[in-house]
C-alpha cells in the first residue's frame, strides 16, 4: 500500500514499462472531463437564452395589451366625436334609414 502510494506521488506509474495503459486511461478521462465541461457550458447558455426570451415575450405581450387598449379607446364614439368636433363635424340628429334594394329578375 505504501509502495503504491509513493509510486503515485512520484509519478513512476507514468514512466514504467506498462505506462501506456495508464496514459490511455488518463487521456480518456481528460477527454470525458472536457466533454462534460462543454456540455455544462452549453446548457447554461441555453438557460440564459430561455430566460432572456421569456422576458422579451412578457414585454411584447404587455406592449400588445397596451396597444389594444389604446385602440379600443380610440374606437369609442365619444373619442371620435371629440376628434372630429375640431373640423366642424357633428353627430346627426336624424337616425339613419335602412335602404332595401329589391332584386329584379
Amino acid at each position: 500500500m505504501k509502495k503504491s502510494l509513493y509510486s503515485i506521488l512520484r509519478g513512476t506509474f507514468l514512466v514504467s514499462d506498462d505506462a501506456f495503459k495508464n496514459w490511455r486511461l488518463i487521456i480518456f478521462i481528460s477527454v470525458l472531463a472536457i466533454i462534460m465541461i462543454a456540455s455544462s457550458h452549453s446548457a447554461d447558455q441555453k438557460v440564459y437564452e430561455i430566460a432572456r426570451l421569456k422576458n422579451e415575450v412578457k414585454e411584447l405581450r404587455s406592449a400588445f395589451v397596451d396597444g389594444r387598449s389604446k385602440l379600443m379607446r380610440l374606437k369609442m364614439e365619444s373619442t371620435i366625436t371629440k376628434k372630429v368636433a375640431d373640423k366642424g363635424i357633428k353627430i346627426s340628429e336624424i337616425p339613419p334609414k335602412k335602404i332595401k334594394v329589391k332584386a329584379q329578375y
